[in-house]
């Protein structure tokens, strides 16, 4: 414990990114090129707003904060889970939004543009859905690395800045999904390891420094996909009293359509003794 106290406490923020956001209008950069605005390319309804009232939730309580941890969803164009790695039977483009399972692909329905890696992906697939967590979806490009929609929210990015001028030290950042050829949901690892890339194995020092802290404080987008995978990888390496996790559920929602994944989300973690609280209502 702290002097006065206070839990030694981590806020683990996962994906605030612009691309999640539904960011207002004015918010959209310009292109230098075209000059065209650029928009959020994968907006979870109510972002925007949970991200503000989360920045000011870390403005009324950066002083009891040991830690703060961001996640970044970092991605190429080219990835099993964009547009531009599949083709229709027909050679066509598949749109964002399709759900692609193995037996579609052993079908013919759907295929990899480079032939080469169909075997992988049906390998891919099987292994994916024998979990029974998610299929396969294919995403609009989203957290392009280098991108503005790679970004973090403005508001939680000032109070990320304004945190490490008060507590004089920096913000941890770990970055996911730069391998193309798995999804990467979760922080802790991905959803179908890669042998040959160590980086999609379970982040032992992430949880290291997790599990160093009394409380984690978690927030982010979306509550249905990328806060569901982390904090259910957390609770089954946690170790300890699932009370110190607590969930802020008013600065996470879902991606349009899976609202119900976000309440069995929800249900399930409070079942299991994490904390579910409201930034309005909780104080470390």
């Amino acid at each position: 414990m702290t002097r006065n106290s206070r839990p030694l406490a981590q806020l683990l923020i996962i994906d605030p990114q612009n691309d999640f956001c539904d960011l207002p209008r004015q918010w959209w950069p310009l292109s230098p090129l075209d000059g065209l605005v650029t928009a959020p390319a994968l907006p979870v309804p109510g972002a925007h707003a949970d991200m503000q009232r989360l920045a000011l939730w870390m403005a009324a309580q950066g002083q009891s904060l040991e830690q703060i941890t961001v996640t970044l969803d970092s991605h190429q164009a080219y990835d099993i889970a964009h547009p531009a790695f599949w083709q229709q039977a027909d050679g066509g483009a598949v749109a964002p939004f399709t759900q692609i399972t193995a037996a579609q692909l052993r079908a013919g329905e759907y295929a990899p543009r480079d032939a080469q890696q169909l075997q992988p992906s049906l390998q891919y697939l099987d292994a994916l859905e024998a979990q029974g967590r998610y299929k396969l979806m294919v995403w609009p490009m989203h957290c392009e690395i280098g991108s503005w929609g790679h970004g973090v929210h403005a508001d939680v990015l000032a109070a990320c800045r304004q945190w490490q001028e008060q507590q004089h030290r920096a913000v941890r950042t770990v970055f996911k999904g730069m391998n193309p050829w798995t999804e990467h949901y979760s922080a802790i690892r991905a959803e179908v390891p890669d042998v040959q890339d160590p980086a999609t194995n379970v982040n032992e020092g992430l949880l290291a420094c997790l599990r160093a802290s009394e409380l984690v404080v978690i927030a982010g987008e979306a509550s249905s996909h990328c806060v569901r995978a982390t904090t259910e990888h957390l609770v089954e390496h946690w170790q300890g009293d699932l009370s110190c996790l607590v969930l802020l559920t008013d600065c996470m929602s879902p991606v349009s359509g899976f609202e119900q994944a976000h309440a069995d989300f929800v249900q399930r973690m409070r079942a299991s003794g994490v904390r579910c609280e409201t930034s309005a209502s909780f104080n470390i």
